[in-house]
């Protein structure tokens, strides 16, 4: 009983905020649409937060799958030294490293890129992703991969078409993390965007509390808060039982 009712506390705790922001956002229907002409208007920047979490969460899935496989499966020269140097990023200030990063992509032609964004996001989701995808694969018994090896499969078939399906709880952990990350990052936008037609929601939603003379228009605001956390609140409660599996199956393992 003393759990449920200590559970039932945090719930309402956390729960408190988001509520009182959607009530608060509900109680003049005009600031939806003062929120959707805002600046080049709330799709625009809408569809950027999606095409950036997009290619986030598919760069990231794509290069932790195969890195992760990798590590788990193959012996290769400065294999644990190469696993060290990318889980170290995670010490790596995040602030300190985005200037030279914004220098780097204006080099690849990728400065004030929504695809430059989203590569900046893939680095920074890379030690979290490699370390799950690791352990999630070295979870898996190795008779699996030889019995697939042995019926005909190659070795990338079998890790398409057999291991892939198996850690699959992983892979939504991984690809809910990059999501969330991405779509509600302020600071990277800020720093390495610069047109205000590019800008993602997070920094919109900043823009949006500039009222007059300086005031802070509130019901524009709850109204962005509103659009950026149902999206994240959605995805999480139709995916929490497989973020779950995969988080007791990769994050504890090892």
């Amino acid at each position: 009983m003393r759990y449920y009712t200590t559970m039932s506390a945090l719930a309402v705790l956390f729960l408190f905020p988001l509520l009182w922001s959607g009530w608060s956002s509900l109680e003049d229907p005009g600031d939806y649409l003062k929120m959707a002409r805002f600046g080049e208007g709330v799709g625009t920047y809408l569809t950027n937060s999606v095409l950036v979490s997009c290619m986030t969460v598919a760069g990231t899935l794509a290069v932790s799958a195969l890195g992760g496989y990798a590590f788990a499966r193959f012996d290769f020269p400065g294999k644990n030294l190469l696993f060290l140097a990318t889980l170290a990023i995670l010490m790596v200030p995040y602030a300190t490293i985005l200037i030279p990063l914004y220098v780097l992509l204006g080099y690849l032609g990728l400065q004030n890129s929504l695809v430059g964004l989203a590569l900046v996001f893939v680095m920074f989701q890379l030690p979290f992703a490699l370390f799950m995808m690791r352990n999630a694969f070295e979870a898996i018994p190795r008779e699996l991969e030889e019995a697939a090896l042995v019926d005909g499969c190659g070795t990338f078939h079998a890790f398409s078409r057999i291991l892939l399906h198996t850690v699959r709880p992983a892979l939504i952990t991984v690809g809910l993390f990059a999501f969330l990350a991405s779509w509600n990052d302020f600071f990277a936008p800020l720093i390495l965007l610069n047109d205000g037609a590019g800008f993602t929601l997070p920094v919109a939603v900043v823009s949006m509390t500039q009222g007059t003379f300086g005031s802070i228009d509130y019901g524009m605001l709850q109204a962005g808060v509103m659009v950026m956390a149902l999206p994240c609140l959605i995805l999480f409660v139709l995916l929490q039982r497989h973020y779950v599996r995969g988080f007791m199956s990769g994050a504890l393992r090892g």
